[in-house]
């Protein structure tokens, strides 16, 4: 069972605002003398005066501004690693009310190569991240690890490493120069054409033998996107050392 901080957040806020708007306007208890007041109501109040404003600041940044995450599995290797702490622009793809997740603000789309994250539809509460590859109403051909969009193929080299021994290549989407693991160039999972409808977004993870992405699960909706992955802030697993190269990072 997935639990959702941003209703939780929400609840408490409301909760926490109208405490303190019921004594401003009705119980008034630095108006009398506090010792006349049921102790339950001094301290009801008292905590909400202080939970109050943190509340309504943290649900106003996470909601708006910036969001955190966790990768939790290697499918955006090399680009993210499992235990990556990362923040999501939220302000990206438009301003959404929390919880109900209804747009009340446009500031923008995502473009080809955005690492972004979306709720799987199927599944709302669950968040994904991947790489856009394919913008409304492009033809997006995957055959044999490579990549043709609209007709024009996307430039794709190997690099002389290897990560875990699978080779690395670097790919060009539209100047958003990434790396992505290949397993066997010659052959690759779900080979196809694909279509993206308007209002939709193909996307695709770095680890390409090892995602599941839109080629499993269809092109997106823009109405479950969350927001855009701009900067690695921690890499930890536990019972290992945080990896402090990796902070800071800005994702490519």
């Amino acid at each position: 069972m997935s639990i959702n901080l941003a209703l939780i957040l929400a609840v408490l806020t409301l909760f926490t605002g109208v405490i303190v708007a019921l004594d401003k306007l009705v119980w008034k208890t630095d108006e009398r003398d506090s010792r006349t007041a049921p102790a339950a109501v001094n301290m009801l109040v008292e905590y909400s005066r202080s939970f109050f404003p943190v509340l309504i600041f943290v649900l106003v940044i996470r909601s708006f501004v910036f969001e955190p995450f966790r990768i939790p599995s290697g499918s955006m290797m090399p680009t993210l690693l499992e235990g990556d702490f990362i923040f999501v622009k939220k302000y990206s793809y438009g301003l959404r009310l929390p919880v109900i997740e209804t747009k009340i603000i446009e500031t923008g789309s995502p473009e080809r190569g955005d690492v972004i994250v979306f709720r799987l539809p199927s599944d709302p509460s669950v968040n994904y991240i991947k790489r856009v590859i394919g913008l409304p109403g492009d033809e997006v051909v995957y055959d044999r690890q490579r990549l043709t969009i609209n007709g024009k193929p996307v430039s794709l080299s190997a690099r002389a490493d290897m990560l875990n021994g699978v080779p690395i290549y670097v790919e060009d989407l539209d100047g958003r120069v990434h790396e992505i693991l290949v397993e066997n160039p010659h052959q690759s999972r779900r080979d196809g054409t694909y279509r993206v409808p308007e209002g939709h977004y193909f996307v695709m993870g770095d680890n390409r033998d090892r995602s599941k992405d839109s080629r499993f699960i269809s092109a997106i909706p823009e109405e479950y996107l969350v927001g855009e992955a701009v900067r690695i802030w921690m890499h930890f697993i536990p019972w290992n050392m945080p990896l402090w190269s990796r902070v800071g990072t800005k994702i490519q």
